[in-house]
């Protein structure tokens, strides 16, 4: 199986008034074709900005400083001056034109909020159409029609409801349509950033299940972005567990959840509620995490850590594989 994305050394930075925070601290990872990657953590540990920078869509004043994004093409790219050659490409090497070639075709991206993200004085079919024609400017009405048809069908959503707006639909059937037109141009890359976050448990679970069938029905690869990790146990074949920009463990699905190695990712399992064992005790992570512009020394998590130790005070532990071929950067498996 091939390796579609690999990201090396990632690292991004927002200037602040305050100083320098890093979003991205240094982080590499790969995802072989066809697989789900989860990313979880605490608010504001950079899932959202590592799935962002994929896209070269970091908000200012975030800047990728550093790094790179090698993305496998199968089959030349053709945007609006010209043809990306099919092979491995380095992201951040290409021009604001490139990216609008590659964003939708190659790589798409579901946004938090689907209200904020369609546009509420355009129809729904409007919005198919301008994704189709701004790569395909030749394309058909009837094939814009039935592509669109296909998905929404697909997603649970009668087709003739294309000519509604925005504002006719509910929460989850809008949720719907974002995930309709990241997948209108086939994609091969989806990032799912909270996809369900504001939707009900009953409305999330059809939405994975939808999610989950579009993914074997068009080959796709995801990274799924989500604080839920009953989400990623359900969806994802590998899950990155990331803090303060860092990736602290990243492992199998079952293995994490059998046997979480680092103390963050069990903190986490932990605090989660186990209706299987209710009478099992509740914990919860103590403190905050740190400041991102005036960083704690050592390991970043080492002031609500209670294995931490004087090593974990001054030295950043490295990403290290395990016996296991899992990755954790945590002094207690070793590594500087």
């Amino acid at each position: 199986m091939s390796t579609l994305l690999r990201i090396q050394d990632l690292t991004v930075e927002y200037k602040t008034r305050r100083g320098v925070a890093r979003g991205v601290d240094n982080v590499s990872l790969s995802l072989e074709e066809n697989k789900t990657l989860g990313l979880a953590g605490e608010s504001g540990c950079g899932k959202s900005t590592l799935g962002r920078s994929i896209m070269k869509l970091v908000p200012y004043p975030g800047q990728i400083v550093n790094g790179r994004i090698d993305l496998l093409l199968h089959d030349d790219v053709e945007y609006a001056k010209g043809v990306i050659p099919k092979g491995i490409v380095n992201i951040l090497d290409l021009d604001d034109d490139e990216m609008r070639g590659l964003r939708g075709k190659e790589i798409a991206y579901i946004f938090q909020d689907p209200m904020t993200s369609l546009n509420p004085m355009i129809r729904i079919e409007t919005h198919f159409e301008e994704i189709m024609k701004a790569h395909y400017p030749d394309i058909e009405e009837e094939e814009i029609t039935g592509r669109a048809y296909e998905i929404l069908d697909g997603l649970g959503i009668l087709p003739e409801r294309i000519t509604d707006y925005p504002h006719q639909f509910s929460g989850g059937m809008r949720q719907r349509v974002m995930i309709g037109l990241a997948l209108a141009l086939r994609p091969k890359l989806l990032i799912a950033d909270e996809p369900t976050t504001s939707l009900d448990v009953i409305v999330e679970a059809q939405i994975l299940e939808e999610v989950a069938e579009l993914k074997e029905l068009f080959n796709l690869t995801m990274i799924l972005i989500t604080h839920n990790l009953g989400v990623l146990a359900q969806t994802a074949d590998d899950i990155a567990i990331m803090y303060t920009g860092r990736i602290m463990e990243l492992s199998p699905t079952e293995s994490l959840f059998e046997d979480p190695l680092h103390p963050y990712a069990k903190a986490l399992l932990e605090s989660v509620p186990d209706v299987t064992h209710p009478e099992k005790k509740l914990t919860w992570i103590p403190g905050a995490p740190p400041d991102l512009v005036n960083p704690v020394p050592g390991c970043m998590y080492n002031p609500r850590c209670p294995h931490a130790m004087e090593i974990c005070r001054t030295t950043q532990p490295d990403l290290i594989t395990t016996g296991e071929g899992r990755l954790v950067a945590c002094h207690l498996f070793g590594g500087n």
